[in-house]
């Protein structure tokens, strides 16, 4: 509204019906003071003036992979028996599971027995 020439905010408060360009420097309440006090941030080490490399205040070189603490489960050994060696159920080996129904066989066809 302020780039607009007297005669068009003229006519824009004539259509209005009031002046709109009374309160437009006073449309924000809260103004925040011009000088501001500097920061007041605590002394760390990244404050030092001599000796304060990158690489020494990066955050991810100090990261290192997961360290293992303790074992989640105990493992069994290869080829030892996980129950007892008396014991007379075997498991049978499970066939892996396939989606959806299963394959039939394919057979020739009779009309062509010389493939």
């Amino acid at each position: 509204m302020a780039t607009a020439t007297r005669l068009i905010q003229r006519f824009r408060n004539f259509l209005a019906g009031r002046n709109l360009q009374a309160k437009l420097a006073l449309r924000y309440t809260e103004i925040s003071k011009r000088t501001q006090p500097p920061p007041r941030l605590p002394v760390g080490p990244s404050h030092k003036f001599a000796n304060n490399y990158y690489c020494g205040r990066d955050g991810r070189r100090e990261a290192l992979p997961p360290v293992v603490v303790a074992a989640g489960r105990k493992t069994l050994a290869a080829g030892a028996p996980a129950g007892s060696s008396g014991s007379a159920v075997t498991t049978a080996e499970k066939k892996p599971v396939t989606p959806g129904p299963p394959l039939r066989k394919w057979e020739l066809s009779k009309d062509q027995p010389y493939l």
